[in-house]
């Protein structure tokens, strides 16, 4: 039951529910998928905030102490920090230290590493892009919506303006179903510019992560190459 106050009030008949509720059926879908997309961009922001650890200065460290040859060290370096590009280099570097000590060819070691850390990119990334579809759905759906929406309340005000010619003014009648109308192209675009600019700011940034793991991987490779020909020369 609606509070006494808030009918007084005049609740239903300002600010932004009354738009909502002025904008006709189409409204609610929208507002659906504007809570969804909030839902999404919350959700994504907290789990893509990993991304924003220095990883530059990780890998550095972990560079240091495989050229010094303390594989271990480096591992449980990597395994102490947090976020993808410190789990995909642990994975590299556990593939090579088991490799190692199974005495594996240089060419096959290498191959090795490189696949496993690719194949563990793959599904980080996977996870990464979790629900962003959504997003990209919302922000292509919603503006299309709004417009099915418009061209509804057009036919409808069309259609009372025939059926009330001579009766009253015409402009006045065409003007207030077209207002009306319009609401829900302004809506579907409110709701999806917001989930476009969201959509494409987290595909940046997983981007710029897939940048960093190939060049991880590159460097760590390369590290991993001169630490095996050395072994190779001493022995």
């Amino acid at each position: 039951m609606i509070p006494v106050h808030l009918a007084d009030a005049g609740f239903f008949e300002s600010g932004a529910l009354k738009f909502l509720l002025e904008g006709g059926p189409f409204m609610w879908p929208l507002l659906a998928l504007l809570i969804m997309a909030i839902a999404v961009i919350i959700e994504r922001y907290r789990s893509l905030k990993l991304l924003e650890t220095d990883a530059g200065t990780l890998r550095e460290e972990v560079i240091e102490l495989l050229s010094e040859d303390k594989v271990e060290e480096s591992l449980k370096l990597c395994d102490s920090a947090r976020g993808p590009v410190p789990a995909i280099l642990s994975n590299g570097l556990r593939k090579y230290l088991v490799l190692r000590r199974l005495n594996y060819d240089q060419a096959q070691m290498e191959q090795q590493v490189v696949k496993s850390m690719e194949n563990y990119g793959v599904n980080i990334v996977a996870v990464l892009e979790r629900h962003l579809p959504i997003l990209a759905t919302i922000a292509s759906v919603a503006p299309m919506l709004g417009f099915l929406g418009t061209v509804q309340g057009m036919i409808v005000a069309f259609g009372d303006i025939e059926a009330n010619i001579g009766q009253q003014n015409i402009v006045q009648a065409a003007a207030s179903g077209i207002r009306v109308a319009l609401l829900t192209t302004a809506f579907g675009l409110i709701v999806g510019i917001p989930a476009y600019m969201a959509f494409n700011y987290f595909t940046g940034l997983i981007n710029d992560f897939v940048l960093q793991v190939e060049s991880s991987a590159a460097e760590l490779i390369e590290v991993v190459s001169l630490r095996l020909t050395l072994d190779k020369e001493n022995s």
